[in-house]
């Protein structure tokens, strides 16, 4: 009897094959997570191919169950892999920030300091004058790319950090005003390293001593 053969299988019996079917489950379940953030804003081309290879991966790992019922580390690699799938998944999701949010702010305070805040910044505001059950209140709306969320909120604190507010997913948009794209990387670069205005210094510097 070769032991080194039997030393192999056991290697891959208990470790390797839960840790193939633990990987093929994060994957899959992760992709899911993204397709069902796809479908909620009606992307009819990223959702189909996403669901393409979260079946597909699946299937192989199921398989791999099927074929090792025996083997008690294959369904923990599974359940393993389930969780931490969900967990990338929403990682990601809020990473990538898809889609666009509507911020609907209610407050006594006079609004409109914070109404040409946010229009300074870019974004489309209405306000309403309305009548709350304590008295008079002011509500100010806002459609936003969900990558500006944070930045709305801290202007939205910074007027009034008790103010009342709520946040809520949009399907669908048509027009509208929205800050330029380019304030996301203008955001990224806006202030460079010391490190980066010194090499800048000193390349200035060679290149001026170069041409004399």
């Amino acid at each position: 009897m070769d032991i080194s053969h039997i030393f192999n299988d056991q290697i891959f019996t208990l470790i390797i094959m839960p840790l193939l079917i633990m990987l093929a489950r994060i994957c899959d379940v992760t992709l899911g997570t993204i397709r069902i953030m796809f479908v909620s804003r009606g992307d009819k081309l990223l959702a189909p191919i996403l669901g393409f290879f979260e079946i597909l991966i699946w299937l192989l790992a199921i398989r791999q169950i099927m074929q090792n019922l025996e083997n008690v580390y294959c369904f923990l690699g599974y359940a393993t892999g389930y969780s931490l799938g969900n967990y990338l998944g929403i990682v990601i999701e809020e990473k990538v920030a898809f889609g666009k949010l509507i911020i609907r702010v209610i407050t006594k305070a006079d609004a409109s300091v914070l109404v040409r805040t946010l229009r300074s910044k870019g974004f489309g505001v209405t306000k309403i004058d309305a009548e709350g059950s304590t008295g008079l209140v002011n509500i100010v709306y806002t459609i936003i790319d969900r990558v500006h969320a944070d930045r709305v909120i801290r202007i939205i604190e910074q007027f009034n950090p008790k103010a009342f507010y709520t946040v809520e997913n949009v399907s669908s948009v048509k027009e509208g005003i929205f800050p330029s794209r380019m304030t996301i990387i203008k955001r990224m670069f806006r202030k460079p390293s010391r490190l980066y205005r010194r090499v800048r210094v000193y390349q200035k510097r060679y290149l001026q001593r170069k041409s004399k």
